[in-house]
């Protein structure tokens, strides 16, 4: 597509696929009553729409959303030398078993059976899956590790009671990454690497997080840490010294003072959008995952890490916005702006040839952006319902278009400003403000 064609033809609001659904008659897919305000803002405004019980479909606002968070974990994997898989949706139960963790997971499982009596999982994580691919392919040598896999695909765990949306699902999105190391140090280090790029993902998305030290449970290993956003919604408890902010999960600690410090530890109901595993040997060893060293074969150091992506999608929302209104941070946002042309029929109706110019300024700076053509509605019918959506930055062509030096109204949302600009004035606005990651 030509440069002229993309500005001449934004992407138009009336084109859009948004089943909107009034809160009267809000519920889970199953007759539940809807009680978190973002499961509620996510099916009001199109982003998710509920098929069954603990299953959503991700509408198109909502995949954007969701691409934008993966397109900023590619970029941060890529930066720690991590290569990108994808791993097949049913693991064999076999493997499950040989690792022992098929019974104890048993009753979350979604298992079946296929035609030659063979039993599969629909995996809920992809310890076992990822060491017989390793496994297949035959010893590694020590010079190829570290190796570094990830995916970013569904997973499945039959939730007795799935509720909150995307917080307690039977399906979710999930980033897993597995890590390959020929020694405990030398996966340590790497632990430590992954950790990092963990801790600038959330600095880029940009909503305060906790790290604390956690629980290895069924996943096991020798040492877990949790990434968590603090909300009411949430189903942990961390707790945190407020002077040296050492954090840890009160499910293993054993005091309420800190250790390093002494001080109190204070309580918080957190959320899990994070989580960190070094798993030495745990699943290498018996599923005979090895390498070779100076002729010798031995199991592989592993890690394992993944992050909830529809879990953080969903807790932002919570965190950020009002009852009414959903707020996204502007790098997830499904278009940072939505531009509002004039009423049909109104006096500034001919304005409308500065959307062309608009479009210029965000494609020369890369910026997505979304016009609301629906000129039927007023525009503060529109305005409204942007702000609803929670699109960082509206644009208005209204009266002060008509001014003979036509002035436009800029609507920062999240910060809750507002200001008349010029077309070169908009232009220098956005040059000075940063949305890439």
């Amino acid at each position: 597509m030509s440069r002229k064609a993309k500005i001449i033809n934004p992407i138009r609001m009336s084109k859009i696929f948004q089943p909107m659904t009034t809160s009267g008659s809000l519920n889970s897919g199953d007759g539940a009553k809807i009680v978190s305000k973002s499961h509620k803002l996510m099916i009001n405004y199109g982003i998710i729409k509920p098929l069954s019980t603990g299953m959503y479909a991700l509408l198109p606002l909502g995949m954007r959303i969701l691409n934008k968070l993966i397109n900023l974990v590619d970029k941060e994997m890529a930066n720690i030398g991590a290569q990108k898989i994808l791993l097949p949706a049913l693991t064999s139960a076999m493997l499950w078993k040989k690792t022992n963790r098929y019974d104890a997971n048993k009753a979350e499982l979604f298992t079946l059976t296929d035609r030659y009596k063979k039993e599969y999982i629909l995996s809920p994580t992809f310890e076992e899956a990822i060491c017989d691919l390793i496994s297949s392919i035959g010893q590694l040598s020590a010079k190829s590790l570290p190796l570094k896999l990830y995916q970013i695909s569904s997973k499945w765990r039959d939730e007795m009671k799935p509720r909150l949306g995307f917080l307690r699902s039977r399906e979710f999105i999930m980033k897993d990454l597995y890590t390959f190391d020929t020694s405990l140090d030398n996966g340590r280090h790497t632990y430590d690497l992954v950790c990092e790029s963990y801790s600038n993902i959330f600095k880029q998305i940009g909503v305060e997080y906790k790290k604390s030290i956690g629980d290895v449970g069924t996943i096991g290993g020798l040492m877990s840490h949790e990434y968590h956003y603090v909300s009411d919604i949430g189903e942990d408890i961390i707790l945190q010294c407020s002077s040296c902010h050492f954090s840890i999960n009160r499910t293993i600690s054993k005091t309420m003072s800190c250790p390093k410090c002494k001080n109190e530890l204070h309580q918080h109901i957190a959320a899990e959008v994070g989580h960190t595993f070094l798993l030495d040997t745990k699943y290498s060893q018996p599923l005979k995952a090895m390498y070779t060293e100076q002729n010798k074969s031995k199991p592989i150091v592993m890690g394992c890490f993944g992050l909830g992506l529809s879990r953080i999608i969903t807790l932002v929302i919570e965190i950020l916005s009002t009852n009414d209104e959903i707020r996204w941070p502007v790098k997830l946002a499904p278009y940072t702006i939505c531009v509002i042309t004039p009423k049909a029929g109104s006096k500034e109706e001919n304005t409308s040839a500065y959307v062309e110019q608009l479009f210029e300024i965000f494609y020369e700076r890369d910026i997505d952006a979304i016009l609301d053509d629906r000129t039927h509605e007023t525009i503060g019918k529109r305005l409204v319902f942007a702000r609803a959506s929670g699109y960082p930055y509206i644009i208005v062509i209204g009266k002060p278009a008509i001014q003979s030096i036509p002035l436009f109204e800029l609507h920062d949302v999240n910060n809750s400003t507002y200001r008349e600009l010029s077309l070169d004035q908009i232009s220098d606005y956005f040059n000075n403000i940063k949305f890439k990651n």
